[in-house]
């Protein structure tokens, strides 16, 4: 009787046989799969196309890519979004891993609203958050040359803080996560063995949390990497970003160029994300 039964209950997709419910969630998954990547699948191919603008396949070439190398703006646009993204991702990741330990661990005055403020870059629209920073620096550099009466100007500099404040809070998201998870009783087991507060951190609750830190650090580079309101708003005269140099080219024409430089940047994203999957693999 009990045979039957599994028999009767056992599912037609595990027995050979497909059904309609099977069929029909495999075409949804194809639709969601193909939405997703099939545009970024023809801006990889429309960039070794012979077609000056782009938008035809007329022959295969690499001329784009050897004009991207050889266009100084775009590549000091380029650089200068690399530096950007790298600095402000290593402090952000810095200071969001110690934010994260100290709001997980530890119960201090005003912690609800501090607490709020990590959130708060999150939630608010990047628009409001770019002219509330954009507000601020001028406030800074008012004040600096009120005080000192030297002038200062936007540049890559205030960038890379902007992007620092609005970085870190994604950094605490994500490394609070692996903290929320993890076993205390390791530390209390490394303390009992001698080891002292430094050694506990390095050798027991660095590499448990490493993984979390390292999707943190990933966020806050892919965001810095593509931020163009932040960017656009906190850069000035002189300072020229990726972001903000393809949307002025775009708005005159689409070249392969900007597919080619897209295409490298989406190479980048995809290597440094699996680097990251091949570290935590190995630790």
């Amino acid at each position: 009787m009990s045979q039957t039964a599994n028999r009767v209950t056992t599912p037609a997709i595990e027995r050979g046989r497909l059904t309609w419910s099977g069929v029909s969630l495999s075409l949804h998954a194809v639709l969601i799969y193909l939405f997703l990547y099939l545009p970024i699948l023809v801006l990889i191919i429309f960039s070794f196309t012979r077609d000056a603008f782009g938008v035809r396949w007329t022959g295969f070439t690499l001329d784009w890519y050897v004009r991207l190398f050889n266009d100084e703006r775009l590549m000091g646009a380029s650089v200068n979004t690399l530096l950007v993204a790298s600095v402000s991702t290593l402090v952000s990741t810095i200071l969001g891993t110690l934010m994260a330990m100290a709001m997980e661990r530890y119960q201090f005055r005003g912690r609800e609203g501090v607490e709020a403020l990590i959130y708060l870059p999150v939630v608010v629209p990047e628009i409001v958050m770019a002219v509330a920073l954009l507000a601020f620096s001028a406030l800074v550099f008012d004040l600096i040359n009120a005080l000192t009466g030297q002038v200062l100007r936007r540049n890559l500099t205030t960038v890379t803080i902007a992007h620092i404040a609005f970085n870190m809070s994604f950094v605490v998201v994500v490394v609070r996560t692996s903290l929320r998870h993890f076993d205390r009783r390791l530390e209390e087991a490394a303390a009992d063995l001698g080891a002292d507060s430094w050694q506990t951190f390095w050798r027991v609750t660095f590499p448990l949390i490493l993984p979390g830190i390292i999707g943190g650090a990933l966020m806050a580079f892919t965001l810095s990497l593509d931020d163009f309101v932040i960017s656009l708003f906190l850069s000035g005269p002189g300072t020229s970003l990726l972001p903000v140099e393809v949307y002025s080219r775009v708005r005159r024409a689409i070249t392969p160029e900007i597919n080619a430089i897209s295409t490298l940047m989406l190479l980048l994203s995809i290597t440094l994300v699996l680097l990251s999957q091949l570290l935590q693999r190995r630790r």
